[in-house]
């Protein structure tokens, strides 16, 4: 539920953002309403760190000027749309210089699937992200099970379904990351019959 409701006075771009740098609770900005974020369970943020390192490690392994940002920075989505996001990664190539506290051209963003953010990471979130001229690439990752989503603009935003023994190749930024290296050390049944077979046929 938005902590400004219908009928109220909505919060301007400017105080949502004055705001944020003295909260200690995170807030996403839709439209002038804005909406606290939950915190994450410990599957989510295992997810989140490989997934970051994973692209971090790549990236520095190519001295590539793109950056990963994690949870704590946030998305402008453009100035028609009004809206802030905080994905749970991002890699952005054209870093925003002028606000230190929020970044506009990424071209990767992911999102971990939560019980309550499903829903809108996969339709109204979702295509808000597919309005970003600069995003190439939007990825969902499941947490109870082994199963990533990629969707890119060069095909149409269809997606691409990947799992455990698959590797994804993030085109944008030419980087392969395994399936098996995003659920690392994630405690899920997929994950867990994984590396129980592996074992076996050792």
């Amino acid at each position: 539920m938005p902590l400004v409701k219908k009928g109220e006075n909505k919060v301007t771009e400017e105080e949502y953002l004055e705001g944020e740098r003295i909260s200690e609770i995170r807030h996403e900005y839709i439209d002038g309403s804005i909406y606290a974020m939950a915190g994450a369970s410990t599957k989510h943020n295992t997810i989140c760190v490989n997934t970051s390192n994973g692209l971090f490690n790549s990236l520095k392994s190519t001295h590539s000027p793109c950056r990963v940002f994690s949870s704590d920075m946030k998305v402008k989505i453009s100035d028609l749309i009004k809206s802030f996001f905080y994905p749970d990664v991002m890699v952005v190539c054209d870093i925003n210089d002028e606000d230190g506290y929020y970044q506009n051209s990424p071209v990767i963003i992911v999102e971990v699937l939560s019980e309550s953010t499903r829903r809108n990471d996969l339709t109204s979130k979702k295509l808000t992200y597919f309005n970003i001229p600069t995003l190439q690439e939007y990825v969902v990752i499941e947490q109870d099970i082994c199963q990533v989503e990629v969707f890119r603009k060069n095909d149409d935003w269809r997606p691409s379904v990947y799992f455990l023994g698959d590797e994804i190749n993030f085109e944008s930024i030419n980087t392969i990351i395994s399936v098996e290296d995003i659920y690392y050390q994630v405690a899920n049944k997929d994950m867990a019959k994984f590396l129980r077979e592996r074992e076996e046929g050792q």
